[in-house]
């Protein structure tokens, strides 16, 4: 059923880390309801709402690096394509500033 994706590491981790913060964000919803406020955004957000704009956010930058990764590789003259890991550690970085400031 699988077989289309590359489950690598990398993939594995990003995907457990999502399920993850679901989690761990509706127990934290539980114990603490949430109030709108306003950050960076353009709107009002609840945590729920800064999660989401953040992994869709973090989504389309692991996209994006898929996509130029062979691009970087040549650039630079690298041996193989850059490490997803780099991605990953960017695309982390900016869910927590979103979730932070947004």
């Amino acid at each position: 059923m699988f077989e289309w994706m590359a489950w690598t590491t990398p993939v594995a981790v990003f995907f457990s880390c999502i399920g993850l913060m679901i989690t761990g964000m509706t127990v934290w919803e539980m114990k603490s309801p949430t109030l709108m406020r306003k950050g960076f955004l353009p709107m009002q957000t609840t945590r729920g709402d800064r999660l989401f704009i953040g992994l869709l956010s973090a989504a389309y930058v692991n996209l994006a690096f898929v996509g130029i990764s062979g691009w970087l590789a040549q650039v630079l003259s690298l041996e193989a394509d850059p490490s997803i890991w780099f991605s990953f550690v960017l695309s982390m970085v900016l869910l927590g500033w979103i979730m932070r400031k947004g």
